[in-house]
């Protein structure tokens, strides 16, 4: 079994949304050790998020697994760009999108720039998201609440919307939630809120498209190690990240990837409606 870093992690304040460059330890994305095994082969994915942290572990996993990927993400060009590195040394193409997800014209054009380029979404990984702590509930703004609506469910609703009329039959829809769905932290309320939010409208959303042979599910992570830890979080909650936990440590993003692997893939096709909780032994019940 491999180790992995344990906190107490040095001080590294970083500027929302976070470079995973500057993070340390760096993030493992699987760059060096995830090994595909064809399990996605020749299909095509959409992923938001997918410069850093979960997003490019993803990323990475697919086009080991013989996907070609599209890439939603903010402004982090640089990390999109290595995620591109990764995805392209493994022989797919992958497609930048930048941009905004909290607007709403931006939702529908990654979906139709993924399209043009591929002629369709068979995988579509809704994992953006936008967080900030605060210990106080009137330490929220107004415009950072609809920011973080707008962004981490609003955006969900659209971008499935815009994408399923180009999504065949044995399509799968993934969506990115967090054990704060069940056990919501005081500090990120609003993030906590979307993510319940997620977890409900993934349920829901997968009975209607069951018919449509069109599955949806949604990934739940504890405490894992990506950039928007040490961009949105205090100094002492970065220290101390992840050892609360069970495992006494932060998740990280390759050990969240495989998940993502088995829901876009053939071998899950009778799996819709449910949520899976990566969680370092901390339950989701």
């Amino acid at each position: 079994m491999r180790e992995y870093p344990t906190p107490p992690f040095p001080s590294q304040p970083q500027a929302v949304p976070g470079s995973q460059r500057k993070m340390e330890p760096v993030p493992d994305c699987g760059e060096h050790s995830y090994k595909g095994h064809n399990r996605l082969e020749g299909k095509k994915a959409l992923i938001t998020g997918g410069d850093s942290g979960i997003g490019r572990a993803v990323a990475i996993a697919y086009a080991r697994e013989g996907a070609d990927v599209a890439i939603s993400y903010l402004d982090e060009h640089e990390d999109a760009k290595e995620t591109a590195r990764w995805v392209e040394e493994a022989g797919r193409k992958c497609l930048l999108l930048p941009g905004d997800l909290a607007q709403k014209q931006q939702c529908r054009a990654i979906v139709e720039q993924t399209v043009a380029q591929f002629g369709r979404i068979d995988i579509l990984v809704n994992n953006a998201a936008f967080q900030m702590a605060h210990e106080a509930f009137e330490d929220i703004d107004d415009d950072e609440w609809v920011k973080t609506f707008d962004t981490n469910i609003t955006a969900i609703f659209r971008i499935c919307k815009a994408a399923l009329p180009s999504m065949p039959k044995g399509s799968s829809i993934i969506n990115t939630s967090s054990v704060n769905s069940d056990d919501p932290s005081s500090s990120l309320l609003a993030y906590a809120a979307t993510k319940g939010a997620i977890a409900n409208f993934t349920a829901g959303l997968a009975q209607s498209l069951a018919k449509r042979g069109v599955r949806v599910n949604s990934v739940a992570p504890g405490p894992i190690w990506t950039p928007l830890i040490p961009a949105t979080m205090p100094d002492e909650a970065v220290r101390n990240f992840g050892s609360g936990y069970p495992m006494g440590r932060p998740g990280q993003p390759v050990e969240v990837a495989p998940i993502y692997v088995l829901l876009g893939s053939d071998e899950a096709s009778y799996i819709s409606g449910s949520r899976y909780a990566v969680t370092g032994g901390k339950p989701i019940l």
